[in-house]
């Protein structure tokens, strides 16, 4: 709502006061109120057409007639009628799930938390559409996650069907998902539905299309999947990646034993579909090669170091024969004897990359010439996962056992060897990569990154989405005090991080290990909800409603806390901003810091120029206050050497 200025005393003294305003096209667009909803999926794709054709935009809308016109012509526009693709019933809906805003916010849950002050790590309990709507802010255009792992609800009758019905407001995701203090009861899908599979690609479309946005441009998605939908989930990620992005498909043997789970074959295996947002950026790197390569680069990128000369296997070459010269002067040749070998490289491109290459004595004194080989070199993985690597059911099954001192917690979780290996190939060791899980289940995908970071001194960090589903009364979760699938992720999360340093307590650096994570729940807004009046007549109500709006446009009762993180969600800051609290002139402020951008928050009822002034802020500054703490003229002579955003 605008400010109508209570303050009406001395309005005028303002006015004559206040320094010639200058531009206000310009003024204007640095004030702006703080976003009440997550990004609009839709206006930015419009932009980005727009960008590339701003031709067939006409008033905000796309011309349909003059974007065929111009590419008409055989093999650009598909025919009219039959068309090759998949369609279902329910596709519509998942295109308006998309453009939906989302109105809720993330409350930090510090007690839930772990580290909270030192960690980098995000646990998120809430429903994952609504989730990665609130994240497209801050990992989005451009896509900041390298790597997302998850294994969705597998359609087998058995487990259960988000419901995306979120038209009002995030306070009804509580009622439309059956929401209870202990947890969210879902429904099945059984195969009798008539939309058994429509519903389950539905869901999984808005979610997928979601996660793209999120990926940098070299990264890459895997997602785990049995007989049930892989048909289904192929082509629905052929069209949202583009089938040129289809990296591969793995095959995982989660048995490794016989079984009468079917009348005619033993299912043994499921697959892990991979595709990549650019596949010629991504590089997929063995993991069974990379133990061998323990030294990283300034990119971030594993490599060790290899002879250069060639010591069987190429046919000897006479051109590559030569002596390279050592730092010292002295000639060396392959193997420090001619003819016995050859070097691997020509002489004009030792020449050329001398830099690159390392020269050392060996303890005989003879000189050795050394080049690099990077991990992401190595030999193409082949599609079938070595079961003695990556593990089945039954280790993953005693592993939960153990992580919960023999009490059968979760069931069907992957198996943590599975997912360490996966994120292996994925992501570089020597950079903050972050991993993202948005069906966290019980956190295996968290315990597989602090896992390979033990292992190989990574700085991988990981964003988990769970909903706070609800364990049957009966199951020995409940029993041990687990009302829902988001607290057993959460405690896992914690024991295995505690496992891991244990078990790797003499291990130089291991102090540094983030076993940490901040803990946020999907929560209402705290902006005031307008409620809509419906009598005509009922003016009184309707001006009192504006007025509140006005005067308290934050719930009442309101935490500072989750506004702070609400602000910082909605306007594209991390998470993981580091909090500076200053105290001056009377006035409590908060200051974050996210790269090089700062945001300065205050809850101040009343401000006045010179108290903002003498905090000295940056002309790229955000300032976040009441709308109704400046004057309208007190708004716009900030604006000239700050942004400001009001509430």
């Amino acid at each position: 709502m605008e400010n109508n200025s209570q303050n009406t005393a001395g309005a005028e003294d303002e006015m004559e006061s206040a320094e010639d305003v200058g531009d206000n096209t310009i003024t204007n667009e640095r004030i702006a109120k703080i976003a009440m909803t997550s990004e609009n999926i839709e206006n930015e794709n419009l932009q980005k057409l727009r960008a590339v054709f701003p031709q067939f935009l006409r008033d905000g809308l796309i011309d349909f007639d003059a974007l065929q016109a111009f590419f008409k012509k055989e093999g650009v526009l598909s025919e009219a009628g039959e068309k090759y693709g998949l369609s279902w019933a329910g596709k519509s809906k998942s295109y308006g799930d998309i453009r939906r805003p989302a109105k809720g916010t993330l409350t930090p849950q510090i007690q839930e938390s772990k580290n909270w002050d030192n960690t980098e790590n995000i646990f998120i309990e809430g429903e994952n559409l609504e989730v990665l709507k609130l994240l497209q802010k801050k990992y989005a255009n451009p896509g900041k996650i390298k790597m997302i792992y998850i294994d969705p609800p597998y359609n087998t009758g058995k487990d259960f069907i988000y419901k995306d019905n979120f038209t009002q407001n995030i306070s009804d995701y509580y009622d439309q998902t059956g929401q209870t203090k202990d947890g969210i009861k879902l429904t099945s899908n059984p195969e009798s539905n008539g939309r058994y599979h429509s519903d389950w690609l539905t869901m999984m479309y808005s979610r997928l299309f979601l996660a793209r946005n999120m990926l940098r441009d070299d990264g890459v998605i895997f997602v785990s999947i049995d007989d049930h939908e892989v048909a289904n989930l192929r082509m629905l990620m052929d069209e949202i990646f583009g089938e040129e992005n289809f990296v591969g498909d793995f095959i995982w043997y989660k048995k490794l034993t016989g079984g009468y789970d079917n009348l005619h074959v033993n299912i043994q295996h499921e697959y892990i579909l991979v595709y990549a947002k650019h596949k010629e950026n991504v590089s997929i790197i063995p993991e069974a090669r990379q133990s061998n390569y323990k030294l990283i680069d300034g990119d971030g990128r594993k490599y060790k170091w290899d002879s250069l000369w060639n010591i069987g296997g190429l046919t000897y070459s006479k051109s590559l024969d030569y002596p390279i010269i050592a730092p010292d002067g002295t000639e060396i040749f392959p193997i420090g004897e001619r003819g016995v070998s050859f070097w691997l490289w020509s002489k004009t491109k030792v020449d050329a990359e001398r830099d690159k290459l390392k020269f050392e004595k060996d303890r005989n004194g003879l000189w050795k010439v050394y080049k690099k080989i990077y991990a992401s070199d190595g030999i193409v993985p082949g599609s079938m996962l070595d079961k003695d690597i990556v593990k089945g059911n039954t280790h993953s099954s005693a592993e939960m056992k153990n992580m919960f001192d023999g009490s059968k917690i979760f069931d069907y979780a992957k198996p943590t060897p599975l997912v360490k290996y996966l994120i292996g190939r994925a992501t570089n060791a020597g950079l903050s990569d972050i991993v993202l899980d948005f069906f966290a289940g019980s956190g295996t995908t968290a315990h597989a990154v602090m896992q390979l970071n033990a292992e190989d001194g990574g700085n991988r960090k990981y964003v988990c989405v769970q909903l706070p589903e609800a364990t049957d009364e009966k199951s020995e979760a409940f029993k041990a005090g687990y009302k829902n699938i988001a607290q057993i992720s959460r405690e896992r999360i914690r024991r295995a991080g505690e496992k891991i340093k244990a078990e790797n307590k003499d291990k130089e650096g291991i102090e540094k290990l983030d076993i940490g994570f901040k803990s946020f729940a999907l929560s209402p807004s705290n902006y005031r909800r307008w409620n809509v009046v419906t009598s005509k007549d009922d003016m009184e109500t309707l001006m009192k409603q504006m007025k509140l709006f006005v005067e308290k446009p934050l719930v009442d009762n309101y935490d500072e806390q989750s506004v702070l993180y609400e602000v910082l969600l909605k306007g594209g800051f991390d998470l993981n901003s580091k909090p500076v609290q200053i105290e001056k002139d009377g006035v409590v402020y908060q200051q974050f810091t996210d790269d090089y951008r700062l945001i300065t928050i205050t809850f101040a009822k009343k401000l006045i120029l010179k108290q903002i002034e003498s905090l000295h802020l940056r002309e790229d500054s955000i300032f976040v206050c009441f709308d109704s703490a400046l004057t309208e003229t007190e708004k716009i002579n900030l604006s000239r050497n700050l942004m400001i955003k009001t509430i």
